[in-house]
């Protein structure tokens, strides 16, 4: 079963009556006007016999010559911009079923990345684009809805002399192409936030038969190690919910300034280099975005404000990837890290954003780690009830059923209620489902998690805080999710924080993890402000990476006080221009 087409509250589109079948672009990548432009034609189809018009997404284009497959001009409207939504553009459709639209980027694509040669380490330009949830229409116009899919064709040209090379999420070449031109084919549908487009000078590593990676060849080897272990994380993928259906999966790690932990493009999930640690503690990240081969990839959420459908799903699905290739204990630990950020997120919230199935004006609008850590809890709590092999058994039925289409919350919440409660003797009232997704914070019963590993932490913590020194606690072997554990349950005592900074070197960490708990604690206790070396060190975490999840955390622990907000702005004033406008949207709202 796939949903009827219907109206997205954050797309223009109106699929009902017309709805884009399949697209081909056709751009070129001038680094010196910092713009792509050419065109984009579109195949539509009448869902609606009598519908005269295609309405597509737009947010700051330079709209040019509109016209049908054979060159005739086709009448067109754009609209008044909408802050949130952008403009409305809307053709008149002649005869025939294809839209030829010739447009440019302007310097409002909100998308697009343009990096400088020094931003990079190659030291040559770098471009990459960032389309989830709304911002694909800033460099396509296009219907910018999850719930409408299109497979798409792409020629992308790319000047000849930069020895860039250009890749997409779609079939990839391996190496750069003398004339600059490149060839891309998505034959499998994907909506146009999984559109993606990324330019510079990568070179290519093999991981296993169907999986790879690209980086700029000062990370590329460092990258191949990190992530070795991806092809077996496909296999057990495989092994829980079915066939991997997208051909290759690669990753690309991008410059530092990528906004996201990683964005799982179909065939090429970008990556934050901020996960290359040397000791590949971090590659739960590359089982989350695989995960999304399934959960958010294969079946869609209809809507953003179905969110947690795509992140709920994927962040259990990323847990039991994790627990097959890495074992339980190890997955334990994310388990409680997940909760005690969920416990964090909900913290002084308002009630009403703290529900599943929210309804937002801005897509953006949902609290941070709330749909993937709630959404993940409730599937753990289903399992729990019904069985693991019973759950498995209905997650894969789900995958395959929906493959390829989309799901909203009343629809999957039936599909729920006749797939497996029923079978299993249970009611939705049985598992709490209306206050699960519909109520506000987390049930009373929600799964709890216990890790051995963390028991070991936490009895280090507490001879610490009976006096033994830092530098004499048994840390032997430990891997960055119990530091992190560790320094969340320090004190704000300065002496004991010199102490552990001394011992540990906790504000010159390498791992992002680390030291993003660390500079939130240091923050917060007023500690960083008074240590000259540890301020820089802050500083320099904050304009060396621009990943807005940790940004968020470490900016708005400096937000809480007069002292911090004039430091963060301090800061900021340096680092805004080289991050993505994703995480400067939110560094703003934190010091608006």
């Amino acid at each position: 079963m796939t949903l009827g087409l219907a109206r997205d509250p954050h797309s223009h589109a109106r699929p009902e009556e017309v709805v884009v079948r399949r697209m081909a672009l056709d751009l070129d990548v001038s680094f010196e006007e910092r713009r792509l432009s050419g065109s984009v034609t579109l195949d539509v189809e009448r869902v609606d016999p009598d519908a005269t018009r295609l309405v597509l997404d737009t947010w700051h284009l330079d709209l040019g010559a509109v016209t049908d497959g054979r060159g005739t001009p086709l009448a067109h409207d754009l609209g008044e911009h909408d802050p949130v939504l952008g403009a409305r553009l809307t053709i008149t459709l002649g005869e025939g079923d294809r839209v030829v639209v010739h447009y440019a980027t302007t310097g409002d694509a909100q998308a697009l990345q343009w990096l400088d040669p020094a931003q990079t380490s190659s030291r040559k330009p770098f471009l990459f684009t960032q389309s989830q949830p709304i911002l694909a229409r800033s460099w396509i116009p296009c219907q910018d809805s999850p719930g409408i899919r299109a497979p798409y064709d792409a020629v992308v040209r790319v000047p000849a002399d930069l020895g860039l090379m250009a890749v997409m999420s779609a079939e990839n070449p391996t190496a750069p192409a003398a004339d600059g031109t490149y060839r891309f084919t998505m034959p499998e549908p994907v909506p146009s936030y999984l559109v993606a487009l990324a330019v510079g000078d990568l070179e290519f590593r093999e991981l296993g038969p169907r999986t790879g990676v690209y980086a700029e060849p000062q990370v590329v080897e460092a990258a191949a190690w990190e992530f070795a272990d991806t092809e077996r994380m496909v296999e057990a993928a495989e092994g829980l919910y079915g066939p991997y259906r997208w051909g290759r999966y690669d990753l690309l790690v991008l410059p530092p300034s990528f906004p996201y932990g990683g964005m799982e493009n179909p065939r090429l999930t970008f990556a934050t280099p901020t996960v290359i640690t040397g000791d590949r503690s971090l590659v739960s990240l590359v089982a989350h975005e695989l995960a999304h081969s399934w959960s958010g990839n294969l079946v869609t959420n209809a809507t953003w404000n179905d969110l947690w459908l795509n992140e709920g799903f994927t962040t259990y699905f990323e847990t039991r990837i994790d627990e097959a290739v890495f074992g339980a204990d190890y997955t334990s630990m994310l388990l409680r890290l997940g909760r005690q950020e969920l416990e964090k997120t909900l913290d002084g919230a308002e009630p009403q954003q703290t529900v599943l199935h929210i309804e937002l004006e801005d897509p953006d609008g949902y609290l941070p780690k709330l749909p993937y850590e709630k959404g993940s809890l409730f599937l753990r709590m289903l399992e729990a009830r019904v069985g693991r092999e019973r759950f498995d058994a209905f997650l894969r039925d789900y995958f395959d059923r929906h493959a390829f289409g989309s799901m909203d919350t009343p629809t999957f919440l039936a599909h729920l209620e006749a797939e497996l409660l029923a079978p299993a003797g249970l009611t939705s009232e049985d598992v709490d489902v209306e206050e699960w997704v519909h109520g506000p914070g987390v049930p009373v019963a929600a799964p709890a998690f216990t890790s051995d590993a963390f028991d070991l932490v936490d009895a280090q913590a507490s001879a610490l805080a009976a006096g033994t020194p830092a530098a004499d606690l048994d840390t032997t072997g430990w891997n960055s999710h119990q530091w992190v554990h560790f320094i969340r349950s320090l004190p704000t005592d300065h002496a004991v924080l010199d102490d552990v900074d001394a011992a540990h070197a906790f504000s010159t960490s390498g791992n992002i993890e680390v030291a993003t708990a660390w500079f939130e604690l240091a923050v917060s206790s007023g500690w960083v402000f008074e240590r000259p070396a540890a301020d820089a060190a802050l500083a320099d975490l904050l304009t060396r990476h621009g990943r807005a999840l940790y940004l968020r955390k470490v900016y708005a622990a400096l937000a809480t006080t007069e002292q911090g907000r004039t430091r963060a702005r301090e800061i900021y004033t340096l680092a805004r221009p080289t991050y993505h406008p994703v995480s400067q949207g939110v560094v703003d709202r934190i010091l608006a």
